[in-house]
């Protein structure tokens, strides 16, 4: 009898665990965050909240400063941050992954250079960034 309470309590955790990150198992594959590089980040904050109505959240210290984080939807946002040294100012789509350091891996497998391999950035979210083939940067975001 204690055999069947100890399965049962088991199968439990197990079940609360695989449906942890369920709320965005929907989004895997889609760019959910777009992070701009500009030259002036805070003018660049103001002028995406004029046009396009962008929510700012209070932003985050960065050792490279202040990164400003948005939302243009419930589902998708990003951050603006300064660009580095001998930048361009840009965008890089982040792609919301299941697993960033598998998603990691098999980008590399596929053929894909290594910008930036996986990060912890905050508690649950891992980034990572890849040059895939034809150069295009490309940002993986998960767990």
């Amino acid at each position: 009898m204690a055999k069947k309470k100890t399965r049962r309590v088991a199968k439990k955790a197990a079940r609360k665990r695989s449906t942890k990150h369920v709320p965005t198992r929907g989004l895997y594959g889609w760019i959910t965050h777009t992070e701009l590089a500009s030259h002036d980040p805070q003018a660049t904050r103001t002028w995406c909240a004029e046009v396009f109505g962008w929510r700012f959240r209070p932003g985050m210290q960065t050792p490279a400063g202040e990164y400003h984080l948005y939302a243009y939807s419930e589902q998708g946002g990003g951050g603006i941050r300064a660009t580095g040294a001998g930048e361009l100012p840009g965008s890089t789509p982040f792609v919301h992954v299941a697993d960033a350091h598998e998603a990691y891996a098999a980008a590399l497998r596929a053929g894909a250079q290594s910008i930036a391999p996986p990060e912890r950035v905050m508690e649950g979210v891992t980034i990572a960034l890849v040059r895939a083939p034809g150069g295009v940067p490309i940002g993986l975001s998960g767990p």
